[in-house]
């Protein structure tokens, strides 16, 4: 088949390379976001290098994208990660449509933060949905979906990076065999199942201390690496990483937000019910430390 890429960033290079090595599929174009602060857009250089045709637009809606979509007149477009909308006029071009990877079980968790509130919400599992997309968010028929069990210490990058990254990878590459072979369903979204939640960012990813330490261990872990879940420490703003429901016996009559302890594998906080301890943390503009190594000491309070 004729193919045509849109996406970004390791998945979408990882996708494009795997459907290159695959073969039986020409690759007319990758459609990918533009070069950031930090270099090269990863799926933009592996095309570039491979010997793809490469755009980039900083808006998929804007005519002169559509109109260079339009003229590659491909038979399927794959969507690998992506965040910007993308029009109708390009999802119906190709002859045989286009699919979409997206990291949870469809109808549940549309949007655009789904890993993050997947653990944010203390689900038990989760997954990936190979979809068609149409005009809604998140809302096309099922083409395939694949399930993982969310460990009770599972962040949003071990989830992401250890499942659902390579599980999506391999998703979407039998995806178009499935579509090429004429045996990819379209099975309708159950909406009385679905559910929609917007961005994570820093309004939800606030920590309030008073709330039970199961919560704050979810918000902590649904926050990391980003956007990395805060307090305030001596009127900077501190984000907390790497959480662990602390076991240990502790002090119960401490302040919600106080240290508690601090050693080698962390430091504990009191919260309104129970005890977490996080792992590293950052502070203000600076990078990410060990818990123990930071200016944090036993007897502080967080979020005051």
């Amino acid at each position: 088949m004729r193919l045509a890429i849109i996406g970004q960033s390791a998945f979408g290079k990882a996708v494009l390379e795997r459907l290159i090595d695959e073969g039986g599929h020409e690759v007319m174009g990758v459609f990918a976001a533009p070069d950031g602060s930090r270099g090269p857009e990863p799926l933009a250089e592996s095309a570039r290098e491979i010997g793809v045709p490469v755009w980039q637009f900083s808006r998929m809606r804007d005519a002169e994208c559509v109109a260079s979509f339009k003229s590659l007149n491909v038979d399927l477009c794959v969507m690998a990660y992506v965040t910007d909308i993308v029009p109708l006029d390009i999802i119906n071009a190709p002859s045989l449509g286009t699919i979409q990877y997206h990291p949870s079980l469809l109808p549940k968790h549309r949007g655009p933060s789904s890993i993050n509130w997947a653990i944010i919400n203390g689900d038990s599992r989760t997954g990936l949905t190979i979809f068609w997309p149409d005009a809604g968010l998140d809302t096309g028929p099922i083409l395939l979906q694949r399930e993982v069990d969310i460990g009770p210490n599972d962040s949003v990058g071990s989830l992401y990076f250890n499942h659902l990254f390579p599980m999506g990878v391999d998703a979407l590459v039998e995806s178009v065999r499935l579509v090429q072979t004429g045996d990819a369903p379209r099975i309708p979204q159950d909406e009385s199942s679905a559910t929609y939640e917007s961005w994570c960012g820093r309004a939800e990813s606030q920590i309030d201390w008073d709330r039970p330490a199961s919560e704050l261990h979810n918000l902590i872990r649904g926050c990391d690496p980003q956007p990395g879940a805060w307090t305030t420490w001596r009127g900077e703003r501190l984000r907390v990483y790497g959480s662990r429901m602390h076991d240990e016996e502790m002090p119960g009559d401490a302040t919600p937000g106080t240290v508690l302890a601090a050693d080698e594998t962390g430091m504990a906080v009191r919260c309104g019910d129970g005890v977490v301890s996080v792992g590293r943390v950052r502070e203000g503009r600076g990078g990410k430390v060990r818990a123990r190594e930071s200016g944090v000491v036993v007897g502080d309070v967080l979020g005051v």
